[in-house]
């Protein structure tokens, strides 16, 4: 079960009190500092819901990559471009991975030196177990309204589109 924090003020608005007697106007850190408390919530809570399934969001997301690619696997350079990961990320998450035999690893015929990630009937199985979890928990954000989820997306996708995320696509 998810547990609340509790804390007894709002760290950040508190932040931004003593930003604005500091350094001036705080609604930019207020907002940018939010959205990496958000994140640091959601992890938390998409890794309790995962853990029974020896998985974390980040090893989820991986077999979910796996899972919509064409063929089931992936060169490991090709996740770790995709999820925004370090090459050591990846490796001991697809190590811990193979362990639990959610996937297997296999030289890439394409590249003499690089490796590929292939997701096993066992990992289909544990995406379809690790979804209805997250569902269930509504990804964290049962506290919004649905139109509140697609203006949140709309407004994140316009700072991503703006720092190049995406390329050729402009805000």
């Amino acid at each position: 079960m998810v547990r609340p924090l509790g804390l007894p003020f709002d760290p950040i608005e508190r932040a931004g009190e003593k930003w604005e007697k500091h350094f001036g106007p705080s609604s930019a850190m207020r907002a940018a500092t939010s959205v990496f408390r958000v994140q640091q919530i959601l992890l938390a809570r998409f890794d309790e819901v995962l853990r029974p399934l020896e998985l974390t969001f980040a090893r989820y997301e991986v077999l979910v990559l796996l899972t919509f690619s064409r063929s089931g696997e992936l060169p490991l350079k090709v996740i770790g471009s995709r999820l925004m990961v370090h090459p050591t990320s990846v490796t001991n998450a697809i190590d811990r991975l193979v362990a639990a035999g959610y996937v297997d690893r296999r030289p890439n015929p394409a590249d003499g030196r690089g490796v590929l990630a292939a997701i096993t009937d066992r990992g289909r199985a544990v995406v379809e177990e690790g979804t209805r979890a997250l569902t269930a928990l509504d990804f964290g954000l049962g506290d919004l309204a649905e139109e509140e989820h697609e203006a949140l997306f709309t407004t994140l996708r316009r700072a991503r589109l703006g720092a190049g995320d995406v390329a050729g696509d402009a805000p």
